[in-house]
């Protein structure tokens, strides 16, 4: 849709849910020194020397005092604002980090107090990326048997647990005894670590030193554990109360603010998104889109929804407050703007993705299942833009994969026109991953006999031709391989519609066999993709079963008459002439 740790075990097995924090950036200390805060209050007094009524400053008593008072002001002043701008971690990161020229001695993590109390929910986010970070550096040096790094990484990472604790215990003003008890065994795992790797840069016994690393190596598994622990619950609270808030709300502002927080947080990944759903969030978000006095935060919320529901526990909390009825209410209702539209369509996709195993249980989906298709028929025909275009088809190809009757009523409300229709509107379909919808759809429809002359009215056949040949643009990772799915949805539609003689002929006529001997024996053609090659095996073997005359002799020896997997064999292992 918008656009997306390995299993082996890690010491820092405690936190591998939580491995997105990668995208927040800690922030760098900054502050200006005490002359040139003195200076700028200065001028700040000189500029007001001049009073009402033509006085001036040096016509009030005193006047030495006075500026011998501003002067001690600001000095005063910036000692105190420096409280607030730097911490005592700092000195202990300066005590602990040892002058080296290594590599990662450069990516050192020091995070920036704020200028006073923030928001509890960043400071976590902050703090837990910073600290997961580091275990995972630890985990990394640990590994190398590198005891120094090891140990002042371990202070380090001490250092930024206690300010972890001690900042969000300030921020939020209360702690439950379950959480008092998390933190209490955590600082007492991080002392525990710093004083064994201490030891262990003192002894230089190999043996010794190899049962000291399994010790240091579970006391860092038992630290990430507790970590996750306490950063779970920790989270579970604010996200307890921006549910709150949302529920009990009927301001626009104070609602649009909150479902925005929300959102952001279903970005930090599944583990998140978790805990939304756990606490309520589906069932807030939903109660938002029932009332009329929110209807220009329905886009927002829905949003957040198909977020949400990446995760099984969003997808049944969906189920039970009947989600699915409200989605098909929005999506009939054409008083809603299209943007709210094309949201509920994202959050159809979501739910009826064929990548997520637990949303094939969605019973509560088939009885809505006309109306929803019927209306994402209509949003892909008058939509205005690519992604409008993009969610109202994606949210159709996923439910082609959902119930085979939808196919049917596909059929029936005429889409395979509206589709092709699209795919010469650039405004409409303008990227290989709307094109990758739509030859999704045409894939699955293609089982139905009755599809074929459709498909020939149409001219699908010559569009079917066009998407063998999609090309990607920029090169890029995910659009290479949306091209590579284009062609194989491709090749796969056109070996089906080619049961019916006529769309054979069809394709011959459209030199499609041409195209596809060269995608078999030409691996940059199909970017040396083996599930493009057994495709277009496939297609080719089912058009030279009707027209065989389509094929020279040695195409016909190596591509149709061997068995498939030995055609594949040859043409995988291809090498290009570049004479």
């Amino acid at each position: 849709m918008r656009r997306p740790p390995g299993n082996g075990e890690t010491a820092s097995e405690g936190i591998r849910g939580w491995g997105l924090w990668g995208r927040h950036e800690p922030r760098k200390l900054g502050c200006a020194g005490p002359d040139r805060c003195g200076q700028a209050l200065l001028q700040i007094g000189v500029n007001m020397m001049a009073l009402p009524g033509g006085r001036h400053l040096d016509s009030v008593p005193l006047p030495g005092q006075r500026l011998h008072l501003m002067q001690v002001d600001s000095v005063q002043r910036w000692m105190e604002d420096l409280k607030l701008m730097t911490e005592c971690e700092c000195m202990c990161v300066l005590q602990a980090k040892p002058i080296s020229l290594e590599e990662d001695a450069q990516g050192d993590l020091i995070l920036a107090g704020g200028s006073g109390p923030g928001d509890p929910l960043q400071l976590l986010l902050k703090r837990g990326w910073v600290i997961s970070t580091e275990l995972r550096r630890i985990g990394q040096k640990l590994a190398q048997d590198r005891w120094a790094r090891v140990h002042s990484m371990s202070v380090r990472l001490t250092c930024h647990a206690r300010s972890m604790v001690s900042e969000y215990s300030a921020a939020s003003r209360s702690s439950s005894q379950e959480m008092g008890q998390i933190e209490k065994l955590l600082m007492e795992k991080c002392s525990e670590l710093s004083a064994v790797t201490e030891r262990c840069l003192q002894v230089e016994n190999e043996h010794i030193l190899k049962s000291m690393k399994a010790c240091v190596s579970e006391t860092l598994s038992t630290l990430g554990q507790h970590f996750g622990q306490l950063l779970e619950l920790a989270l579970t609270r604010e996200v307890q109360a921006l549910v709150r808030k949302i529920d009990a709300s009927d301001n626009i502002y104070t609602t649009e603010s909150t479902t925005g927080n929300l959102f952001s947080l279903t970005q930090e990944g599944a583990p998140l998104c978790r805990i939304i759903a756990k606490e309520g969030g589906v069932v807030a978000l939903f109660k938002v889109c029932r009332q009329d006095s929110f209807r220009c935060l329905y886009p927002q919320a829905l949003r957040t929804l198909a977020s949400i529901c990446c995760v099984e526990e969003g997808v049944h909390q969906l189920e039970k407050v009947d989600g699915v009825l409200c989605l098909a209410d929005i999506l009939t209702d054409d008083s809603h703007s299209e943007a709210t539209r094309a949201e509920a369509a994202a959050v159809v996709a979501q739910v009826t993705s064929p990548h997520l195993p637990f949303t094939q249980h969605l019973s509560s989906f088939l009885e809505s299942m006309e109306e929803i298709v019927t209306a994402l028929v209509k949003l892909c025909q008058e939509a205005s833009s690519g992604e409008v275009f993009l969610l109202a088809s994606a949210a159709l190809a996923n439910i082609t994969f959902f119930d085979t009757m939808a196919c049917e009523m596909l059929l029936q409300l005429k889409a395979i026109r509206v589709l092709l229709e699209a795919c010469s509107d650039k405004q409409r379909v303008d990227t290989p991953y709307t094109r990758d919808q739509i030859v999704t759809i045409l894939a699955n429809m293609s089982v139905l006999e009755q599809c074929a002359s459709d498909i020939i009215q149409e001219n699908g056949v010559q569009l079917i031709m066009g998407l063998l040949s999609e090309k990607p643009r920029s090169g890029t990772p995910a659009e290479v391989a949306a091209c590579e799915r284009v062609q194989q949805k491709a090749a796969v539609t056109l070996a089906r519609l080619s049961r019916d003689p006529d769309v054979a002929r069809e394709a011959v006529r459209l030199s499609c066999m041409s195209r596809l001997i060269e995608l078999c024996r030409s691996p940059s053609e199909r970017n040396s993709s083996d599930a493009v090659l057994v495709a277009c095996l496939a297609a080719l073997r089912r058009l030279a079963g009707v027209c065989p005359e389509g094929l020279q002799d040695s195409d016909f020896q190596q591509l149709v008459q061997p068995r498939l997997v030995d055609s594949f064999l040859l043409c995988s292992n291809m090498e290009e002439s570049f004479v």
